[in-house]
């Protein structure tokens, strides 16, 4: 495996040099020989994601970025919905196992990620249009005593005890199936089979998977003589160590019926000031002169570069139109002090609310605290408001005493947190 280019020694081909000069890669298998072949002409390259959830997150947006900018330089994305491996759940750097889910919930989550997807990039049949498939294709029809001789052959339990993802587990002492150890072995099988079926040359994925990667390289070799690469980015934290797309109210999802435009525009314009110019390169398509611009920025003028990364951000993620009405009402809410029509809201009837709902019932409905026990909490430490008012009273109701001249009531969690009661 080589070093990673530098800043002063770029790679020469566009992919390469662009996740380097916008911070994305971290490993990289012999890097100048792949440089040469994106170089050359047409690389497809794949990414998997299980179906685990019926959305994928912030957390994923690393590697949907890396696959759009695969596409924009000219190359083939292949994403990779493990309709197979999601029975079985990636034991990488967890705990515990993963939830068993059956047939029907995993069909459900790839139809939602599928969505996500579309958004960022163009699918069809030409040469460098992205192709969704789903390992279950290959791996529902494997034989076991096959895989054994044919795959299995080729790895020994001693390797397989070194990584890093098996070692933590028994180090720890917490259960490892012998159903996830497979694991490993079927994202190799997936690498060998999609070179087979499209000419699959590249895969990528977080650094977390650098093991899993390494792998399906070596088994290509062994098992085809192919020549495959594989490059990793980083995983991502914020400046202050949080987890990338984690917030107190649960995952920064990128469906809008998991998570409106407007709550994704406010995730991204809280960023930390010391994280704006990193995102704006891996999360936006602004040129690099510009984001270095609005990096540079001081005091107030953060502020804009934050609201910018926001708009482009959702742009991306939910479109133009979407993104300008969250500005929009970003701009009413927080700077004429009017209520935006883009914010999150809650309809009730005139005959509930003139016998009172509870404050916290509604928090919880309108999308300001994850739970019950969330909200009470967001109350006690006077973090949840009802027209800018301090509510310090974890048993209020909210009442029609509390509507505006339009029938709407005001909601918050904090200062930047917004949602309306509507009255119908």
């Amino acid at each position: 495996m080589t070093s990673l280019p530098t800043t002063s020694d770029l790679p020469r081909s566009a992919f390469l040099r662009t996740l380097t000069e916008r911070g994305f890669l971290n490993q990289c298998s012999d890097t100048a020989v792949l440089d040469a072949a994106l170089e050359q002409g047409v690389v497809p390259a794949y990414i998997g994601f299980d179906a685990t959830a019926d959305s994928l997150h912030v957390g994923h947006l690393m590697s949907i970025m890396t696959l759009r900018w695969l596409q924009r330089c000219g190359h083939k994305p292949i994403v990779l919905i493990g309709g197979g491996t999601t029975r079985i759940g990636d034991p990488s750097f967890r705990d515990t196992s993963r939830p068993m889910l059956d047939d029907a919930q995993i069909a459900a989550n790839m139809a939602g990620i599928r969505q996500v997807f579309a958004k960022y990039l163009t699918f069809g049949d030409g040469p460098t249009d992205a192709v969704m498939v789903n390992n279950a294709d290959w791996l529902d029809e494997l034989r076991y005593i096959p895989l054994l001789r044919d795959v299995g052959r080729h790895f020994t339990v001693n390797r397989m005890l070194s990584f890093d993802s098996v070692k933590l587990r028994l180090e720890r002492e917490q259960p490892l199936t012998f159903l996830e150890f497979n694991y490993m072995i079927l994202q190799a099988f997936d690498f060998v089979e999609l070179s087979r079926r499209f000419g699959c040359r590249l895969q990528m994925g977080g650094s977390d998977q650098w093991g899993n990667i390494v792998n399906g390289i070596e088994l290509g070799r062994r098992m085809e003589g192919r020549d495959l690469f594989g490059l990793t980015t980083s995983l991502l934290t914020t400046a202050s160590g949080a987890k990338m797309g984690k917030t107190a109210s649960g995952a920064v999802w990128l469906n809008a019926d998991r998570l409106s435009p407007w709550d994704f525009w406010q995730f991204w314009r809280n960023t930390e000031d010391a994280d704006v110019g990193r995102f704006l390169r891996l999360f936006t398509e602004l040129p690099l002169d510009e984001i270095a611009r609005l990096e540079a920025l001081e005091g107030a003028g953060i502020n804009e570069a934050k609201k910018v990364l926001a708009t482009e951000a959702t742009r991306l993620c939910h479109g133009a139109e979407a993104a300008a009405q969250a500005e929009e009402t970003a701009r009413r809410t927080f700077e004429d002090g009017a209520f935006g029509d883009g914010l999150n809201s809650v309809t009730v009837s005139h005959a509930d609310l003139e016998t009172g709902l509870r404050l916290v019932d509604l928090l919880v409905e309108a999308g300001l605290a994850e739970s019950k026990g969330a909200a009470k909490r967001l109350i006690r430490d006077a973090g949840a408001r009802v027209n800018g008012n301090v509510a310090s009273d974890e048993a209020a109701l909210v009442t029609t005493a509390d509507l505006d001249g339009e029938g709407r009531v005001r909601l918050s969690a904090g200062r930047k947190r917004h949602a309306l009661l509507r009255c119908r």
